[in-house]
C-alpha cells in the first residue's frame, strides 16, 4: 500500500488511497496531499510529472544519484534534494537521499532507498495535537527537520569520537596506526558531512522568502528555528574539522617529540659504550703502559671503565637523557 495522506484545513482526511486518487482530493482547492515514492522507476515518474504538471529537469534530477542539497524553482513547483546521513557500524558516514516536489496542494517526495527513515518523519507529523491550516508548510518542516537532525545526531558521534581520539593521543601507550587510521576515517566523514550540511542554510534560507508563498506568518518561526539549527551544525562541522586537523598536528608533533628523546637515549648510550671500546682499544696496543705485563693492568683499565661509563651515565641520567 502507498504512503499517502490527505489533509483538509489541518485534518487528516484519508490515507493509505491509491495514487491514482490524488487527482481526485487536489480537485478540492482546500485539500492538501501528500505521498512518497521510494526508489520510483521512469515510468512512476512520467505519470505524476503529467498530473502534477512537474518540470522535466526536476523529474531527472529526481532520479539521478548523489544530487547537491538544493532548492529550484520552477513556474508551477518547487523541487527539493536534501541528505539525512547516518554512520555505518564501521564508523563511515552514509547518506540518504531524498528529493521533494512541492506545489500549492501537495508534497511528494522521492526516496532513493529505504535508507532515508520515512516513519520517523511520520511520527513528527503525528507528534502534534493539531495540524496547522498551512499544512503544506507543516509537512515541509517535518521533512526537514528530521533531516537536520540527523546531522546534527552525526555530529554528536564524531565529537565523542574525537574526544577519544584526544584521550588516545596522550596515553602512556599509544598506537600510531591507529590513531592515524581514526584520524583520516573522521576527516573523511566530516568532509562528507560538511557537503551536505553547507549547501541546507541556502535552501532554508530560500524557502523563508515571502515571494515563494510556502511559508506563512505561522510557521515562518518553525523554519527559522530549523535555520539556527543548520547554522549551529555548519559551525559545528567546521569546529569538528579544525580539532581534527590540530590533533593530526599535535600527533606529529609528539612523534618528533618521541624521535627526539629516542635519539638523545641512543646518543647517550653509544657515548657510554663508547668509554670501554676506547679503554680496551688503548690497553690493546703492543707498546708499554701503565700496568703492562701485570694483573694490575687489568683492574686499572677495568676501574676506568667503569669509573667513566658510570659518570656519563649518571651526567645523562641527570639531563633526562636517560
Amino acid at each position: 500500500m502507498p504512503l499517502t495522506r490527505a489533509y483538509r484545513d489541518g485534518r487528516l482526511i484519508a490515507e493509505g488511497f491509491p495514487i491514482t486518487a490524488v487527482s481526485d482530493h487536489l480537485a478540492d482547492e482546500h485539500t492538501t496531499v501528500w505521498f512518497d515514492l521510494c526508489a520510483p522507476d521512469p515510468g512512476e515518474l512520467a505519470t505524476i510529472r503529467e498530473e502534477l504538471g512537474l518540470h522535466e529537469l526536476a523529474v531527472e534530477d529526481a532520479l539521478s544519484e548523489r544530487q547537491r542539497p538544493k532548492l529550484d524553482h520552477y513556474e508551477h513547483h518547487l523541487f527539493l534534494a536534501a541528505h539525512a546521513v547516518y554512520l555505518e557500524p564501521h564508523g563511515e558516514l552514509a547518506v540518504a537521499e531524498v528529493a521533494a516536489f512541492i506545489t500549492p496542494q501537495a508534497l511528494v517526495t522521492v526516496r532513493k532507498s529505504e535508507r532515508f527513515d520515512i516513519a520517523e518523519v511520520l511520527q513528527r507529523w503525528d507528534g502534534t495535537a493539531e495540524v496547522p491550516a498551512d499544512t503544506l508548510a507543516y509537512l515541509l518542516h517535518g521533512l526537514l527537520d528530521y533531516v537536520v537532525d540527523t546531522h546534527f545526531a552525526v555530529a554528536q558521534t564524531l565529537d565523542d569520537a574525537i574526544d577519544e581520539l584526544e584521550d588516545q593521543l596522550f596515553s602512556d601507550a599509544p598506537t600510531e596506526r591507529d590513531m592515524q587510521r581514526r584520524n583520516y576515517a573522521l576527516r573523511k566523514s566530516l568532509a562528507r558531512l560538511r557537503r551536505v550540511v553547507l549547501p541546507m542554510r541556502e535552501v532554508i534560507n530560500t524557502l523563508l522568502r515571502r515571494d515563494l508563498k510556502i511559508v506563512g506568518t505561522d510557521m515562518a518561526p518553525y523554519f527559522q528555528d530549523v535555520y539556527d539549527h543548520v547554522l549551529r551544525a555548519e559551525e559545528w562541522t567546521d569546529s569538528l574539522r579544525d580539532l581534527v586537523s590540530n590533533i593530526f598536528e599535535t600527533s606529529m608533533t609528539l612523534r618528533g617529540n618521541r624521535l627526539n628523546v629516542i635519539m638523545k637515549q641512543v646518543t647517550s648510550w653509544a657515548a657510554i659504550i663508547a668509554v670501554p671500546t676506547a679503554v680496551t682499544g688503548f690497553y690493546g696496543q703492543n707498546v708499554p703502559y701503565p700496568g703492562f705485563g701485570r694483573v694490575s693492568g687489568f683492574w686499572l683499565s677495568s676501574a676506568i671503565i667503569l669509573g667513566l661509563s658510570g659518570l656519563l651515565y649518571l651526567v645523562f641520567r641527570k639531563r633526562d637523557w636517560l
